[in-house]
């Protein structure tokens, strides 16, 4: 059993930052992708970040220059520092590990709760 634990978020006034992180525990021989989603009311998710195991990261257009993924594999952890928040950031945000439990065994998607990021005045 899998489970990914989120913590962070928040209300934040636009311009403010605030930091996630999310760990992986359980049965887990090795996880490749790491990222972050969000979905905001009335719209569908979308992603805001991934990191590969090796450290390379991509972002949304609308969050480049602002977000920053890092992770931690000593730890399974993986963290969103949000930076210049604005309005349009509000959202419920994912994160999503792909791992494998096994050593032969495929690797599978794993989503967080979800913590709600709210950016107001």
């Amino acid at each position: 059993q899998v489970q990914l634990v989120e913590s962070g978020g928040g209300l934040v006034q636009p311009g403010g930052s605030l930091r996630f992180s999310c760990v992986a525990s359980g049965r887990i021989f090795s996880i490749n992708a790491m990222g972050w989603y969000r979905q905001a009311p009335g719209k569908q998710r979308e992603l805001v970040a991934t990191i590969t195991s090796g450290g390379s990261s991509d972002y949304a257009d609308s969050v480049k220059g602002r977000f920053t993924i890092s992770r931690d594999n000593a730890k399974n952890t993986v963290y969103l520092q949000m930076n210049s928040l604005k309005p349009e950031d509000t959202a419920v945000y994912y994160c999503n590990v792909v791992l494998r439990e096994h050593v032969l065994g495929p690797a599978h998607s794993y989503w967080g709760q979800g913590t709600q990021v709210t950016v107001s005045s």
